[in-house]
């Protein structure tokens, strides 16, 4: 397999995905606040007061760039025949509280391919510093307005449409947070991987911190097979309102020390919803992680 395919659209394959879905079991919400500074943590408040407590117009939104340190021309990969972006696009699709899906690149060859198989485009400027700032970019070109904007990540190309709809749902039920996202359990050969990042959260539902490195970390600097450790998988919704002001909010020091960009809105003093799912994540981060995928896929007859 070429992981520099030249992109070639397919049709979807539904009974594909009604597979996937179907091993999806009902998410459990989790969740943490972090601790900040007084002034920042009114300026917080102050913010939430002046929003909604019900969004219910929602935009999924899927930024893609060519350009990456780690994987160049990562959405065009194919996986089993088509390229990475279209099966993204394709699981999206089926999710039931998005009123609108569009792709958001920089990159004349990834908008091509998406047209090619029926996705909507937005352009955006290549100066966008991360997938957050890509996704209200494209906010603002959009003729209608939302609520709810959903940044659905390309390279989970098996992401279950009941954690797009969860992540909704949680953000629509927590008026008081401006920002969803999902973890699922890590596996322990993953625990050492910085690609796979890390997430703790409170009883309360909301989360914590995110890292690179393995969270809790005991003092025998070993993986406690008996703690449940939690992935991120990536998927983060954002109240629009707030989507408009996050570019705006300076660097943080643990966002640029972990590279993290949802750090940098828990140490500004807002509240993240996480939900707990029971998902197979399936990231892309690497070439060899294709040849993995495609493995997992052809095991249980995903096309």
């Amino acid at each position: 397999m070429n992981p520099m395919s030249v992109c070639s659209s397919s049709s979807s394959s539904s009974s594909s995905s009604s597979s996937s879905s179907n091993n999806t079991k009902a998410w459990i919400v989790h969740g943490i606040v972090a601790g900040v500074s007084i002034v920042v943590a009114l300026g917080a408040r102050a913010f939430l007061s002046r929003s909604g407590k019900f969004r219910s117009r929602v935009v999924g939104i899927i930024p893609a760039r060519f350009a990456s340190s780690r994987f160049e021309g990562k959405p065009l990969v194919h996986i089993l025949g088509k390229p990475m972006i279209q099966r993204t696009w394709e699981r999206a699709k089926l999710a039931t509280l998005l009123d609108h899906i569009v792709v958001a690149t920089d990159d004349d060859k990834i908008a091509e391919c998406c047209r090619g198989f029926g996705a909507d485009v937005i352009m955006t400027s290549e100066s966008c510093r991360n997938g957050t700032e890509r996704c209200n970019e494209a906010l603002q070109k959009l003729e209608k307005k939302y609520d709810i904007v959903v940044n659905i990540q390309g390279d989970e190309p098996l992401i279950e449409p009941e954690i797009i709809d969860g992540v909704v749902k949680a953000l629509q039920a927590a008026p008081d947070a401006v920002f969803s996202t999902a973890v699922t359990s890590l596996k322990a050969e993953d625990a050492f991987d910085p690609n796979r990042v890390k997430c703790v959260v409170d009883n309360q539902g909301y989360a914590i911190y995110f890292s690179r490195g393995l969270i809790p970390h005991n003092k025998s600097g070993k993986v406690n097979l008996h703690f449940p450790y939690m992935l991120h998988l990536g998927i983060q919704s954002y109240d629009s309102k707030f989507l408009k002001i996050y570019p705006e909010l300076q660097p943080t020091p643990l966002q640029l020390e972990e590279d993290l960009e949802q750090l940098k809105v828990l140490e500004n003093g807002y509240k993240m919803k996480v939900i707990k799912v029971d998902h197979e994540a399936h990231g892309v981060d690497t070439p060899e992680d294709v040849e993995k995928i495609e493995s997992y896929m052809r095991e249980r007859n995903l096309s």
